[in-house]
């Protein structure tokens, strides 16, 4: 095969992989644009902003993304998980001495069946004060479900900016090699050029003569 046929045919291949890479990179720049897009538009409608410095509390300063965004209203993935890791998910350990949703309404129903119980001994002011417990315990219960599931809401929300921002990255590495292939491709149009045609590829070098010596008789 000649030398500049090749040069040719693989210049050609790496200008089409120059595309692909190109078209690739702007399906995840798409993507990317439109998860951050979209995180942006879901959170911005939660209306959420995270207190000022001068109100954190002591446990609250502690937590270092939330002096970062103090003050500022929550509308990217990573003040989602600021949010939902560090201010909720604090002020959660310090409801109901951190019980789940699910741990608590174990409690429920501990103190349901003791109501019952003191109801059926007549200890009415044990049936009075068990039922007291009980709506605390109903009312931790349902602020902890609000808290779980806002800070569910909240990560998944970052998830899936996550998944953004990954799509961003494999962008750039496709921009990065479609530049790369497309110079290389020039790099082989051009040498093609250069070459001359009657250059072969590959070709083995003729063997050297080397004249044989005949012996002398004496």
């Amino acid at each position: 095969m000649k030398r500049k046929t090749l040069d040719i045919i693989v210049s050609t291949g790496l200008l089409i992989l120059a595309g692909l890479m190109l078209v690739a990179g702007l399906v995840l720049t798409s993507n990317a644009n439109f998860a951050n897009d979209y995180v942006k538009t879901q959170l911005s409608a939660q209306n959420i902003t995270f207190k000022t410095a001068d109100t954190l509390t002591a446990e609250e300063k502690e937590q270092a993304c939330l002096v970062q965004y103090a003050g500022q209203k929550l509308t990217t993935g990573k003040q989602a998980e600021c949010y939902a890791l560090h201010f909720i998910g604090l002020h959660l350990q310090s409801t109901a001495e951190g019980k789940t949703y699910a741990e608590l309404g174990t409690v429920q129903g501990g103190l349901r069946a003791e109501i019952t119980a003191a109801t059926q001994a007549n200890d009415t002011a044990k049936a009075a004060e068990l039922q007291k417990q009980l709506q605390d315990v109903t009312g931790q219960r349902d602020t902890v479900f609000k808290g779980e599931t806002l800070k569910g809401l909240l990560l998944s929300s970052y998830g899936f900016s996550e998944f953004g921002t990954k799509a961003a990255q494999a962008a750039t590495v496709a921009y990065l090699g479609a530049v790369l292939l497309f110079l290389l491709a020039i790099a082989g149009f051009v040498h093609s050029l250069v070459t001359p045609r009657s250059k072969g590829f590959a070709v083995p070098e003729p063997e050297a003569f080397t004249p044989r010596k005949e012996s002398v008789k004496a």
